[in-house]
């Protein structure tokens, strides 16, 4: 259930219902889940500022343009303006599919289109420079060291969300084949292979690691946290900050840092862009296209630096 103090309980009531929608029917996570409807509650909250009538059929086009004018306002990203613009438009087209509004005011709404910035990506070098400290972290087969090693390599090495890292169960790894069977976004589950160094990795946490921090709270988790718990996304992201942080002169990055990278790696080695596009889960291939606008910028900029008529 979500928080409905702010707003009557003939909106709030929407809200619930539309989180179930978002959770049973299109299957969304969590995260997903409170980014929507806190986005439907912005709305309805502008929606019902100094009125006294909350009748949803009011929710027009009108309203929804200076909800997104208000964030204009007060110097709200032009991104995160197309973003909320987005989720407000799948939140009026529920309510008229459900009969909660009359018409769907949503489908006249326009935002600016959003900048969209290349993501920060590792040089090859520096990838291996960071698969290198956390395999030099792992020698002496201390059980958190081995399963670092294993975060930053699976990350790497296959691409996988940070989320879907930490849902592997044991019986997601099928070791003959070096293959993981990943459940990504909308509970659609996909096969991605990993490498060697992976597999290597792979198995010292699972002779020497994962024995010594398992418990009865463990289960089938295939990554555990200190407590032997299944592993949680902060923990994660924390191993991969801190082993970028030893790396000379790499950015700051979590694991979608290394997403991206493996990404923009995979591109650059002649891998086929639908390929990379399956191996990541995207739904669009427009979303994997951003990685070759990320390798063209490489390109570019090595040529800029070392063609002597640049």
């Amino acid at each position: 259930m979500f928080m409905t103090d702010v707003l009557p309980a003939s909106l709030s009531v929407h809200l619930d219902a539309y989180a179930e929608h978002l959770r049973l029917s299109r299957g969304r996570s969590e995260h997903t889940i409170r980014a929507y409807v806190g986005d439907a509650r912005a709305l309805l909250t502008h929606f019902s500022a100094g009125s006294e009538n909350a009748d949803l059929d009011r929710l027009d086009l009108s309203v929804m343009r200076s909800w997104l004018a208000a964030q204009n306002a007060v110097g709200t990203a032009r991104t995160t303006v197309a973003r909320r613009a987005s989720s407000a438009r799948g939140f009026t087209a529920w309510l008229a599919q459900t009969g909660r509004i009359s018409v769907d005011p949503g489908t006249r709404l326009a935002a600016p289109p959003a900048r969209r910035t290349l993501p920060t990506v590792l040089r090859q070098s520096q990838a291996l420079d960071a698969m290198d400290a956390a395999e030099s972290g792992a020698q002496q087969q201390e059980p958190l060291a081995l399963r670092d090693r294993l975060i930053v390599e699976l990350l790497y090495s296959t691409g996988i969300r940070v989320g879907e890292l930490c849902g592997l169960d044991v019986e997601s790894v099928d070791a003959d084949r070096r293959l993981l069977r990943v459940l990504g976004k909308g509970n659609k589950e996909r096969s991605v292979p990993y490498g060697l160094p992976a597999e290597s990795a792979l198995n010292g946490w699972l002779e020497h690691g994962r024995p010594a921090l398992s418990s009865d709270r463990s289960g089938r988790a295939l990554l555990l946290g200190v407590r032997g718990g299944r592993l949680d996304q902060r923990q994660a992201r924390s191993v991969v900050h801190e082993t970028m942080a030893a790396i000379p002169g790499a950015p700051d990055m979590g694991p979608h840092g290394l997403r991206h990278s493996a990404a923009t790696h995979l591109l650059e080695g002649g891998a086929d862009l639908r390929v990379v596009q399956e191996l990541l889960g995207h739904a669009s291939l427009a979303t994997t296209q951003l990685y070759t606008h990320v390798s063209v910028e490489r390109l570019r900029s090595v040529h800029d630096q070392a063609h002597p008529r640049a």
